[in-house]
């Protein structure tokens, strides 16, 4: 079977893939600890440098996240203003929700191959390569 674009109503690269696969496990270990601390003390200011520890892997997720439908709602956290921690997790499930909409949008089941692939404009480039080849 050959796959093309017109299978696939969504497409997205492989480098939105690798920053996808890179910042998501880290994301999902800074929104725990921020959770918890929340949990602790939702009123309390989020230091400067938590910020912008935050801020750097919000920055990458922005990258494939931007013009993604739900990424109008995404911004980093105001470093000049701290926001409190409840706000900071606030912030942060609206890009855990994107990022599980990228996640649903993007990968998909392919029975020909029997596996969930990434839809990538390289993989389907590659699949078409592949079928031709098998002619």
């Amino acid at each position: 079977m050959t796959y093309s674009t017109d299978d696939f109503d969504h497409i997205t690269t492989n480098a939105a893939v690798s920053i996808y696969e890179a910042s998501s496990p880290v994301f999902e270990g800074i929104i725990r600890e921020v959770r918890e601390l929340s949990k602790k003390k939702p009123e309390a200011t989020m230091s400067s440098s938590k910020v912008k520890l935050v801020n750097r892997v919000l920055k990458d997720l922005l990258e494939i996240l931007k013009n993604e439908p739900a990424g109008k709602y995404l911004m980093e956290l105001d470093e000049d203003s701290l926001p409190q921690m409840s706000d900071a997790v606030l912030t942060m499930v609206q890009f855990e929700t994107a990022l599980g909409s990228f996640h649903t949008r993007y990968r998909k089941y392919l029975p020909d191959f029997g596996e969930n692939y990434w839809i990538t404009s390289e993989s389907i480039e590659y699949w078409r390569q592949i079928s031709e080849e098998d002619v």
